[in-house]
């Protein structure tokens, strides 16, 4: 595996929202910083799902290695990376790391214990995959692609930025849908004879029940039909985030019921900006599956 960024559904509504899903890979311990942005919904590889062995030999064949190792300095930002012998020391001192991770992973595994503890051993030399949707990614841009950002979070958010760039969203009308995974938008009135056609099930439950096989990095072979099970699952257990990755637009009722004044910050006060905003949860203009469900947010396990 390696740095990778790809959109997986890019959809432009009648209303000039637009919203955009990604298949994204960068090494996995970006993950607590990427994970800080709320305008995004994303779900990702797990540690408590993907088999041991699966991710040891993945491991094996291909580990997370840093492409330069900065210089220790004061502040959390490197202005000189190591060269020469010593940079070729600081590989050696992080393959030996790897490779204590690798034992240390199959000694528990040998030993019977879960893999939600085995694989954590092996979460620094790992490559990860998420599956994120977002309308807004301003803030993102600003603090990601950014010098000042980690190298390997620099790499990948440009990367994240240019496929969006060079990405022409398809048409969304009212009564469309948004379906990363499935196929393009599929409209009110051809959901049913596509489902039949294609599916024999529900295509909007198949975008969330592949959107949620990322976990066990599964979600580019499930069939229709286990894709539904799954979402069926997920919603009677309560895992509610696989279902913001499908979204339709807002109707015009909703737009006027979900609006709000813009505003700024001008070093003093918060100060209108004369535009105005239509969020639902963290998207403007569209509405995710998971807020068409009742009790999304407050699911006790009774």
């Amino acid at each position: 595996m390696t740095y990778d960024a790809k959109v997986l559904a890019d959809s432009l509504s009648s209303n000039d929202f637009r919203v955009t899903t990604l298949l994204v890979t960068f090494p996995r311990l970006l993950l607590a910083e990427f994970n800080t942005h709320r305008t995004h919904s994303r779900n990702s590889a797990s540690s408590r799902a993907i088999p041991v062995a699966h991710r040891i030999e993945q491991i094996t064949e291909d580990p997370f290695m840093p492409e330069a190792f900065g210089k220790n300095q004061k502040g959390m930002q490197q202005s000189e990376v190591l060269a020469g012998d010593e940079a070729a020391e600081a590989r050696k001192a992080w393959l030996q790391c790897s490779e204590g991770a690798l034992f240390a992973a199959r000694e528990l595994a040998a030993l019977g214990v879960h893999k939600q503890y085995a694989n954590r051993v092996l979460e620094t030399f790992s490559w990860h995959t998420v599956i994120v949707t977002a309308t807004e990614w301003a803030n993102w841009d600003a603090l990601r692609v950014s010098r000042m950002a980690q190298p390997e979070m620099f790499k990948i958010a440009g990367m994240m930025r240019e496929v969006r760039l060079a990405s022409v969203p398809l048409a969304v009308s009212c009564g469309d849908w948004h379906l990363p995974l499935v196929r393009g938008p599929l409209g009110a009135s051809r959901v049913e004879e596509f489902a039949l056609r294609e599916f024999g099930s529900d295509p909007v439950k198949v975008c969330v029940g592949r959107c949620a096989a990322v976990s066990y990095e599964r979600h580019d072979g499930l069939t229709p039909e286990k894709a539904s099970a799954i979402c069926d699952k997920l919603r009677a257990d309560g895992h509610m985030s696989p279902f913001e990755h499908a979204l339709r637009p807002m109707t015009p009722h909703e737009l006027r019921f979900f609006k709000q004044d813009d505003l700024e910050w001008n070093g003093r006060e918060w100060m209108p900006t004369g535009r105005v905003r239509h969020f639902l949860g963290n998207v403007e203009g569209w509405v995710q599956y998971r807020k068409l469900l009742p009790g999304e947010a407050v699911y006790t396990g009774e």
